[in-house]
């Protein structure tokens, strides 16, 4: 691991401030000798401990392109010296752009067919709340009593009370009580013809569902062709809005521009969100529909006061203009295919404490018998960042830049972690 040399200035500085942390909120558990002052496309820098780090997490699969990327850096500064916020009362060119791009690359890219317009917001758990208030929209226009929403055990769709409802995790709803009613969960490994039946019951009722074509949070689970086209089905039958949460494996992630992109046009959604890499770590989120859902909404439905600001849409123009290119794309799964393949040779060598390999792309999961606490830390101690997900997973979701010789020192270390704890 490099050793950084910052001057005592500094680091006294820095001390300082990571001091401050007793003045935030208490919902968070970070580790006290760890404070991100920089960073460089798939690497992080600790100046105060002068430590620098291999990042698998990119910001949770936020900077797809890297950590400080000059070009993004290079139109924030150009942007912001023109115009970085006018309001949704105005046009602005940067909003008119991205809306355009994003449904055309969407549809060029083997993505929703039929997508037709976008709500421009700021975060993840935004887009989803739009998602699930166009679709009881569409619901309630057909009927006043055809407002809930089916969602599935393993979700993880946002923190605001709306997306909260539709997260499975009773970790994350248990402690805010009564949200919102008519949310129902269902078992995405259920047999179609069970799932058919069930909603088929409720179609008076039901105005949406939600799925994650792959489960992030919830331990990276690709959900099956089969399941979502077969739930495609049932939705078309029983008039239910279909809704595809892609802020985590969206984006390029799985070697498509959407994950969605891997399925034939009968299995595309209705809405899909879309957050997180879009503006690779600056806050912008959109929500995408087709003409159906569009149009059962009115002038007043629904807002947001910085959603399609010309700073945000200015970078996202760029980011997508990147992702959104064949070479760029089968980069992504050249180096996804990398990333599994020595994973799975990890786990041939710890068959009893790796189980499985699966994901797609650059969002990867390692099951572990046990939570994977003690192989995160060593591999922090080691120079490598990594996160977990659902239960026992650790995720690898690396910038989608990342150059080869940085994945495989990662895995490097992580092999060392893993011999450390289990050796």
């Amino acid at each position: 691991m490099l050793k950084l040399r910052p001057s005592s200035r500094i680091s006294q500085k820095l001390s300082h401030v990571l001091g401050k942390q007793g003045f935030q909120v208490t919902t968070y558990a970070r580790p006290d000798d760890l404070l991100i002052t920089r960073g460089q496309n798939a690497r992080l820098f600790d100046d105060l401990h002068k430590k620098e780090y291999i990042d698998f997490t990119a910001g949770i699969a936020v900077t797809a392109l890297g950590h400080a990327n000059p070009e993004v850096a290079k139109i924030m500064c150009d942007q912001a010296g023109k115009l970085i916020h006018s309001s949704n009362l105005y046009f602005n060119p940067e909003c008119l752009e991205l809306s355009e791009k994003i449904v055309e690359k969407t549809k060029e890219f083997g993505g929703q067919h039929d997508c037709a317009k976008v709500f421009l917001c700021n975060s993840g758990t935004e887009a989803n709340e739009a998602a699930l208030k166009f679709a009881k929209k569409h619901g309630i226009n057909s009927s006043p009593t055809k407002q809930a929403i089916l969602a599935f055990e393993n979700s993880f769709h946002g923190r605001t009370m709306g997306a909260l409802s539709v997260t499975s995790n009773p970790k994350y709803r248990a402690p805010f009580g009564d949200l919102v009613p008519g949310t129902e969960f269902l078992n995405v490994h259920d047999e179609l013809t069970t799932l058919s039946s069930y909603i088929s019951a409720k179609k008076d009722k039901v105005a949406g569902l939600i799925i994650e074509p792959v489960q992030g949070e919830g331990g990276v689970f690709p959900v099956p062709a089969e399941k979502l086209l077969g739930l495609r089905q049932i939705c078309n039958d029983n008039n239910v809005v279909l809704i595809y949460d892609e802020i985590q494996c969206g984006m390029g992630r799985t070697g498509k521009l959407w994950a969605h992109s891997h399925l034939p046009p009968a299995a595309h959604p209705d809405i899909f969100t879309t957050a997180k890499a879009l503006g690779n770590g600056f806050p912008i989120a959109g929500t995408l529909v087709n003409e159906k859902i569009n149009n059962a909404l009115q002038v007043g439905d629904h807002g947001t006061t910085y959603g399609g600001n010309p700073l945000g849409c200015a970078i996202s123009n760029y980011v997508l203009d990147v992702i959104g290119e064949d070479k760029f794309l089968a980069e992504v799964t050249r180096k996804g295919e990398l990333l599994s393949h020595r994973l799975k040779k990890l786990q041939q060598k710890f068959p009893a404490q790796i189980t499985d390999v699966r994901g797609q792309g650059l969002i990867v999961g390692a099951e572990f018998t046990e939570a994977p606490k003690d192989v995160i830390n060593e591999a922090r101690n080691l120079g490598l960042l990594i996160i977990t997900a659902g239960k026992s997973t650790v995720r690898f979701v690396p910038a989608l830049t990342i150059p080869d010789e940085d994945l495989n020192s990662g895995l490097d270390i992580f092999e060392k972690a893993v011999e450390k704890v289990y050796g």
